[in-house]
């Protein structure tokens, strides 16, 4: 067998591991860094890194991007935490009272779906530094009934198909699975009364049940995220699992389609005064959360959202073990062929 040959089946066997996997693995996770957000109050309009309730990752871009649940834009961001720009939201004609953000995913080519807790609506615009995205030109209810502070706490895109996945915080809790198109209003929103209505047309949503959140046995869903864009996980089952956070749980859960709980990280001691609400991930598999100011007094008043940053070591051990017992073959291979009589 020629040297270059073996190395290839070296290569084939050691990616064994990765083609069988059927989970991200939590449990080889640890926190490797945290950073402060900037807060950005009362400047460009009122934009505020307050209160931080939902970040996505723009692969195209290398950055993240996170609202504030007051509602008024969406901040970008490096890998870091560093603030490089920023976008107001324009609300009017929404019907939209409390401009909720709870929810953000990121779709390629600087387009962006923010989600809306109260209306359960989802908006998509395209990001200009320093501009405004006018909501009501492009949106979708998932449901036409406003629910109050227990609405859509999260949204997260699938490449694959272009599918999204949303999750409702309680009573009770939901996570929908589906399509959106997006369109304008054709007419102003209803008497506004409680949370709001939402305004006549927009686009079309097909988003039904995955299946029963309970299975997860969580107090709260805070946010979602699809682990499809994850490339070692490229064509293995876990492409298809979902991290969810929860607040009320304080902890991060890998599941299946099925609601079946494969791993989990426990958030309890990590910035524990803090309400940790947002989740997205990288190709590379590292996990980013933010999580709001300290708010409860313990500490005095911290104004300033956190960066948190999730990574587990690559390859994983038995990635090691296969490598390893892959180079021992190479080198009786190598030492055979020396030793063959055409050889002496």
């Amino acid at each position: 067998m020629k040297i270059k040959n073996l190395i290839l089946a070296v290569a084939a066997v050691c990616s064994i591991p990765a083609h069988a996997a059927n989970s991200i693995n939590l449990g080889n996770y640890a926190v490797s860094s945290v950073y402060a957000l900037d807060i950005l109050n009362g400047t460009s309009g009122g934009i505020s890194g307050l209160e931080a309730s939902a970040v996505t990752y723009a692969r195209d871009r290398g950055t993240l991007f996170f609202v504030g649940d007051e509602g008024t834009g969406v901040i970008e961001t490096s890998l870091t935490g560093q603030t490089i720009s920023h976008m107001n939201f324009d609300w009017n004609g929404t019907g939209s009272t409390k401009h909720d953000t709870e929810g953000l995913t990121y779709l390629g080519g600087g387009a962006l779906v923010l989600g809306e807790e109260r209306l359960q609506d989802a908006y998509r615009f395209n990001y200009t530094a320093g501009g405004t995205a006018t909501l009501v030109n492009s949106f979708v209810s998932t449901s036409n009934v406003a629910v109050g502070n227990n609405g859509m706490e999260g949204i997260s895109y699938d490449p694959r198909d272009g599918s999204f996945i949303t999750i409702k915080q309680q009573s009770p809790e939901n996570i929908l699975a589906g399509t959106l198109t997006f369109a304008a209003a054709t007419g102003s929103p209803p008497s506004l009364s409680g949370d709001g209505s939402s305004p006549p047309g927009g686009g079309t949503s097909t988003m039904t049940q995955l299946f029963n959140p309970t299975l997860m046995n969580l107090s709260t869903l805070s946010d979602v995220q699809t682990l499809s864009p994850v490339n070692a996980l490229l064509g293995t089952a876990a492409a298809d699992n979902l991290l969810v956070l929860s607040l009320g749980s304080k902890s991060l859960v890998e599941v299946n389609r099925l609601g079946q709980v494969l791993s989990s990280f426990d958030l309890s001691n990590i910035l524990p005064h803090n309400a940790i609400e947002g989740v997205t991930v990288d190709e590379h598999g590292t996990i980013y959360l933010v999580a709001e100011q300290i708010q409860d007094g313990t500490q005095g008043l911290n104004p300033a959202s956190q960066l948190i940053v999730l990574t587990a070591p690559v390859p994983e051990p038995e990635t090691y073990a296969m490598m390893f017992a892959g180079l021992g073959l190479l080198g009786f291979m190598t030492r055979r062929k020396n030793s063959s009589p055409a050889n002496i």
